[in-house]
């Protein structure tokens, strides 16, 4: 049986579906059922249940409130991963962690390998890298799968949040200085579940092919959905928010080829397929 965290976010909604039709036996929780603020909260569900496989997909992942939310974010990130972790040791299954481009410290312009330095520059960043730290620990049948900006249909995300503007806008200031790649969870949940059928354990990065900046990502939503939206491309200093964005979040699929797994589809072709959703 795999248990999926999570499933009222972006991710865990799509994994769980994508294992649904895939015909696995699957169960999902939400918070009522696993409370990653307490030990016990985290724990009992899996000890009880004993799944075979366990997706966390459950975290806390409001970038920039985690700045004034920190020891919470820490708490259900670092701690409550661990708790899961531990879950699974216990009862023999095997973990998938879902982690962030935010572990790294974003200089430079080369993609990120698996195992270069990890200098997160904000709480979030942070709190993931402990939950990383935790799952390596703990555990030897674990995959970590790190991601970056992602969207999916249920929930916020930076597409919607484009549309939405473009309702009462025709000219957005857009950010151009930060460098990454959008992962559409459609396309990551059939990667998860793949990864579930196997013992190819380890660390991998999985977004949608190709980098782009925020820029450019609104550039293309606005020219795939028909919208005459004009994008400004400004520097991160005209845009301060409250938790630092790395400038460098390109992640380097190598561990994917080496591994045998698909890379996801190129990041254009992503929005497409989720503007089609979106109707």
């Amino acid at each position: 049986m795999i248990l999926v965290t999570g499933i009222t976010g972006q991710l865990g909604f799509d994994v769980l579906k994508e294992l649904k039709q895939r015909g696995a036996d699957v169960i999902g929780t939400t918070r009522k059922e696993i409370d990653l603020t307490t030990e016990t909260g985290a724990k009992n569900f899996i000890l009880d249940k004993k799944p075979d496989t366990v997706i966390h997909c459950a975290a806390y992942t409001a970038v920039d409130k985690a700045e004034s939310e920190s020891e919470l974010a820490l708490t259900v990130n670092g701690f409550g991963t661990r708790w899961i972790a531990e879950a699974c040791r216990e009862v023999g299954a095997k973990m998938i962690y879902i982690s962030t481009d935010y572990v790294f410290g974003g200089d430079g312009r080369t993609p990120y390998e698996v195992h270069d330095e990890k200098k997160p520059v904000n709480v979030y960043g942070r709190s993931k890298l402990l939950g990383e730290d935790a799952v390596s620990a703990i555990l030897d049948r674990h995959f970590i799968v790190r991601v970056s900006w992602v969207f999916g249909i249920n929930g916020k995300n930076f597409v919607k949040t484009m549309l939405r503007l473009a309702e009462t806008k025709n000219k957005l200031n857009v950010v151009n200085d930060q460098i990454g790649s959008p992962t559409y969870t459609v396309d990551l949940a059939k990667l998860l579940a793949d990864m579930a059928a196997t013992e190819k354990f380890g660390t991998y990065h999985a977004s949608n092919e190709g980098f782009c900046s925020w820029s450019d990502f609104a550039r293309e939503i606005f020219e795939q959905a028909g919208l005459d939206v004009e994008v400004d491309g400004i520097p991160t200093i005209e845009y301060p928010t409250p938790a630092r964005r790395p400038f460098n979040s390109r992640l380097s699929k190598k561990s994917l080829d080496e591994a045998g797994f698909n890379r996801l589809p190129a990041w254009q072709d992503a929005v497409k397929r989720f503007l089609s959703e979106l109707k």
